[in-house]
């Protein structure tokens, strides 16, 4: 007996690990384990785990159409195929690549023990199209720069990368096993929430408008799909297939989305909390609990700040706009040190990848590859009239920002600006006297 093993693959079809497994020579038992290391870590009440939880459901319940089931397992996972190999002979396993330090760890873990009880461990590229050495310098290095790295991308993209893989062709090859019991939330420990979820489809009239309207939050100009590509639910090809011939921008986007995966491969330090440039390690970021705070609720008196903070805090999103703006002004106005943000969206964020999230947090520190130069400060008035004029965006989440009960900025932005200039140019060694604020 094979094993395939779910984890941010949490699909049937066009799902590559899935489809090899399936076409071996062995009947495959599908699985997908809780795993408690990751768990214990979270919230009772975290949507993440009522997401997987909904879609192993959904899974369970195509397969039992086909009378076949899923195998779903709450624990460490070694102990979980201690107790597998226990009962089964069990040849290979086979799951998708994951690039993030913690699941590189658990894969070495496994794949030994397997090794020492005469089954080995296959992994495969599914999450993204071109991933570690696929995108590289002439000279063989890796990439830094997102500009000459997509373009790089472009040109190796052939149709073969976007095939998808036929998995359902060979759903004969099942283990036949008794129908299958998931465990309910309750029995892992956690509670169901009213967490609303995308559709995983790419709307296209959408796709159309998306350089247009992506930058307004007040607008519906995104996909939202971010979540459904941090689990896999959505295939990686068939988006790409869909939106390359629609729109580059929108291409451009899951481009980025597979720098950054690259990045985290090739310096994992970065996955560590550490600066992609070692040098941001040295600035003397401030230390103040309080004004931590008052950007975590949303009450910094900066409305386009609070908006993006309280629908991060109601919905698990957030506008890619303004992820920039907030992650600007709590490192550049409150010369807060951007891991405590790094760690807040993890917390938070239904879409959370750590390849994205810690890219995104070091490009708007000015500590990553390609990111923002340190003499970029984002300024909320600005950002406000450029992409919320109307203030739609700022009405729905701040709808007291023109009463006086609305607190007053709890930090004046030009001398923040000022401050963070000296701040980073002592740090940096640089001779700052003016950045520019956009």
């Amino acid at each position: 007996m094979n094993i395939f093993w779910f984890r941010r693959d949490l699909r049937i079809h066009d799902n590559a690990g899935f489809f090899h497994a399936l076409n071996s020579n062995e009947q495959v038992l599908p699985i997908f384990i809780f795993d408690t290391s990751i768990l214990n870590e979270l919230e009772k009440e975290d949507a993440r785990v009522n997401f997987i939880h909904d879609q192993l459901v959904n899974i369970n319940e195509e397969l039992t159409k086909k009378s076949k089931s899923l195998a779903v397992f709450h624990g460490e996972p070694k102990a979980i195929f201690e107790k597998l190999i226990n009962e089964n002979k069990i040849s290979s396993v086979f799951t998708n690549h994951d690039y993030e330090p913690y699941a590189l760890e658990r894969e070495q873990l496994i794949s030994d023990f397997l090794k020492k009880n005469g089954a080995a461990l296959h992994t495969y590229k599914d999450q993204v199209i071109l991933e570690k050495n696929e995108v590289l310098k002439d000279d063989g290095k890796p990439y830094t720069v997102f500009t000459p790295y997509s373009r790089k991308w472009k040109a190796a993209l052939t149709p073969f990368h976007l095939k998808p893989y036929p998995a359902e062709k060979y759903f004969a090859n099942f283990f036949k096993q008794p129908a299958a019991v998931i465990p309910s939330l309750n029995q892992i420990g956690f509670i169901k929430t009213a967490a609303f979820f995308p559709a995983k489809h790419l709307d296209e009239a959408l796709t159309v408008k998306y350089k247009e309207q992506r930058d307004f939050p007040g607008i519906k100009g995104t996909s939202q799909l971010g979540v459904h590509l941090r689990f896999g639910t959505i295939s990686i090809r068939k988006l790409a297939t869909q939106c390359k011939d629609i729109s580059e921008t929108y291409l451009n986007e899951l481009i980025w989305r597979e720098f950054y995966h690259m990045i985290l491969w090739h310096f994992p330090q970065v996955g560590k909390a550490k600066a992609f440039k070692p040098e941001y390690d040295k600035i003397e970021w401030r230390r103040d609990n309080g004004e931590f705070e008052k950007w975590c609720n949303g009450q910094t008196g900066y409305p386009i700040v609070d908006a993006g903070m309280r629908e991060l805090n109601s919905t698990g999103y957030m506008h890619n706009r303004v992820r920039m703006i907030v992650a600007s002004f709590l490192t550049k106005h409150l010369l807060l040190d951007w891991r405590l943000g790094e760690a807040y969206f993890a917390k938070k964020l239904l879409d959370f990848d750590l390849a994205a999230n810690n890219g995104g947090w070091q490009w708007a520190a000015g500590s990553g590859c390609d990111a923002a130069p340190y003499f970029r400060v984002f300024n909320p008035y600005l950002q406000t009239q450029k992409f919320d004029a109307q203030f739609t965006y700022i009405k729905k989440w701040v709808p007291e920002f023109q009463e006086f009960t609305y607190p007053k900025p709890i930090v004046e932005h030009d001398m923040a600006r000022k401050r963070c200039l000296e701040v980073y140019g002592r740090a940096l060694k640089k001779d700052v006297t003016a950045g520019f604020q956009d």
